[in-house]
């Protein structure tokens, strides 16, 4: 049997094509997983920070007597925070939750005005620095908004590079079909708010 060259040229083209539709779809599928992988990162060093504030302001209680309704701002904004945390979960995580997102990054600029304004206060209590257990709450704490940083710098700079891949010729033809939409940045809103906490005593 006789195969013209016209039929192998064009099986070749077909097999080619495919070849480089699977690519772009596997390509966008690796930096979908990316993005999920860099949120998780956040997410866990999220509720570590959120486990720790409770057992840092049942540390400080006996001696910042005076300094109720500082403690109780920074419970109520570590509730708040925890509930955004929850509901972007809700709502499917940072590639659907745009909306949730955003107010996550809100009530973490209030948890973390809430905490500077609680460590300045506490810059007055010398015997509570001198404490074993808060000295060790505020090297946790440190280490925590670092692994934050850190993990929420890594995650945008992965979810910039799956937005823009989206956004480039030819990728943008296949993006929507394969079920790919931009995912959420992750940004804390007040610029001061970026900064790590200072919890050095």
């Amino acid at each position: 049997m006789h195969i013209s060259w016209g039929w192998i040229i064009f099986i070749a083209a077909i097999a080619i094509v495919m070849g480089w539709i699977v690519s772009i779809y596997n390509r966008l599928i690796r930096l979908r997983n990316q993005v999920k992988n860099g949120w998780s990162q956040i997410d866990v060093q999220l509720q570590r920070r959120y486990d720790l504030i409770p057992n840092l302001v049942e540390t400080v209680k006996g001696y910042m007597d005076f300094e109720k309704s500082t403690l109780k701002a920074v419970i109520e904004a570590r509730n708040q925070a925890s509930q955004a945390r929850e509901q972007v979960q809700a709502s499917g995580g940072p590639l659907t939750g745009t909306n949730s997102l955003e107010k996550l990054a809100a009530a973490e600029t209030a948890l973390k005005s809430s905490l500077g304004h609680f460590f300045a206060l506490a810059e007055a209590y010398p015997q509570l620095r001198s404490t074993e257990n808060m000295q060790r709450l505020q090297e946790e704490l440190a280490s925590t908004e670092n692994r934050i940083a850190f993990s929420r710098q890594s995650y945008n700079d992965t979810v910039m590079l799956y937005n823009m891949s989206q956004q480039e010729f030819p990728t943008m033809l296949f993006a929507t079909s394969f079920g790919h939409h931009p995912a959420a940045l992750f940004e804390v809103v007040d610029q001061a708010a970026k900064k790590a906490v200072k919890v050095k005593f």
